[in-house]
């Protein structure tokens, strides 16, 4: 018999191309410190009571084993009712709905399905850390496009995103709003995406998970959210990724959901299967019962989020960070480079141990991570009694 290859290293070398998640790490130095954690993106207040009720129920009716691998189907109809309330889009919940474990899962079995060995995706950035890994897990490799700051928030080149498109090209990601700049992308921004997708022949995959989290502009109400999907030609290159997480405040259930054409979901399905099986059957009923809410939930959401955001923009200015008022989502990116720290891990040590405050180092946002060492990104989805609490706390840097 041949002798083992000795020499082999103990983890594949997918596996030693990425860390692990800054963002979640950062939330057990919050623990560790006892520091408000302004880091990691989830509510930290009561999740609504009749939503929790719908899942007591569920379980109580003993919706306990085994739901349909691609998900319940009063759940994917619910999901399809709304998509066309909403967006406009008329889904099939039978054959272009797959219910996942988070956007999270819905990510990378979306890649996972559509995307080979040579292939390229574009991707934004700064990035929700998940994208690269994402892409490395796919075989496929990552071409980045930035971001700039402006004085009109976050924009891109349209120039060096056409450039980024090529004959390998077969995605971009899209993250609409965005996270972690809360950019939202224009009309005419995201037309000019679709039609690069058109002449290319390449998927969307677009992360729409904060789609009830817009704000106005100078004191306007919001716009409605637009969706890729919704553009010419782009329902059938499109995967539309989203979850229960932010707009519930359920972050901890684990429930998303893909929207996609009839063979890319059968793809989708095939892996979803093989990744996880299939996402709880009692919180995928409550889901349900959350996706029928009346308009009024949503309006309040808007709200109350937009409120906290602007305490946290004053706080965090006068505290010493330059920032601006994000768009959409609930983070805001700002610039450390006033307080003399090397770069954004030495800050963000300084901030969780000394100050007691959490924020996600900006460089765990960038595939070279010399260009978000200026930067750091805090969320704002918390209690007024923990944004407080912040604002204390951060007022010792001044």
């Amino acid at each position: 018999m041949p002798e083992p290859n000795r020499t082999r290293q103990r983890i594949s070398r997918k596996a030693a191309s990425f860390t692990e998640s800054v963002i979640r790490e950062i939330s057990r130095e919050a623990v560790k410190y006892g520091a408000v954690n302004l880091g990691q993106g989830f509510p930290d207040w009561e999740t609504p009571q009749e939503i929790k009720q719908a899942a007591i129920d569920a379980i109580l009716a003993d919706h306990n084993q085994y739901a349909i691998t691609w998900g319940v189907k009063e759940f994917r109809e619910a999901i399809s009712k709304k998509t066309m309330s909403y967006l406009g889009l008329d889904i099939d919940p039978e054959s272009e709905v797959t219910v996942t474990c988070g956007s999270t899962e819905g990510m990378i079995a979306a890649m996972m399905a559509t995307v080979d060995a040579g292939d390229e995706v574009v991707v934004f950035e700064p990035f929700y850390e998940n994208y690269a890994p994402d892409a490395i897990l796919s075989d496929a490799t990552a071409r980045y496009v930035p971001l700039y700051r402006t004085e009109n928030g976050f924009v891109f080149d349209k120039e060096q995103l056409a450039a980024a498109f090529n004959p390998r090209t077969r995605a971009i990601i899209l993250c609409h709003p965005n996270n972690p700049t809360g950019k939202v992308f224009t009309s005419d921004e995201l037309e000019f995406i679709a039609d690069l997708c058109r002449t290319h022949n390449a998927y969307c995959f677009t992360d729409e998970i904060y789609e009830h989290i817009i704000y106005g502009v100078d004191g306007q109400e919001p716009a409605p959210h637009v969706s890729i999907a919704t553009l010419p030609g782009m329902r059938e290159r499109t995967v539309i990724v989203n979850s229960l997480s932010k707009t519930y405040s359920v972050t901890g259930w684990r429930v998303g959901y893909c929207i996609a054409p009839e063979d890319l979901t059968s793809a989708i399905r095939k892996v979803h299967d093989f990744l996880t099986v299939g996402a709880a059957n009692p919180l995928q009923r409550a889901g349900a019962f959350a996706m029928n809410l009346p308009p009024e939930y949503y309006v309040s959401l808007e709200k109350e989020y937009r409120r906290k955001r602007d305490f946290l923009i004053p706080v965090l200015k006068e505290a010493g960070f330059r920032c601006d008022y994000p768009e959409g989502a609930y983070y805001v990116m700002a610039d450390i480079s006033e307080f003399g720290f090397a770069n954004d891990i030495a800050f963000t040590s300084h901030l969780v141990r000394e100050i007691g405050v959490a924020a996600v180092p900006g460089s765990s946002f960038y595939s070279d991570e010399t260009k978000g060492s200026q930067l750091v990104r805090f969320c704002f989805c918390k209690r007024d009694e923990t944004l407080e609490a912040a604002a204390e706390r951060l007022a010792k840097l001044r």
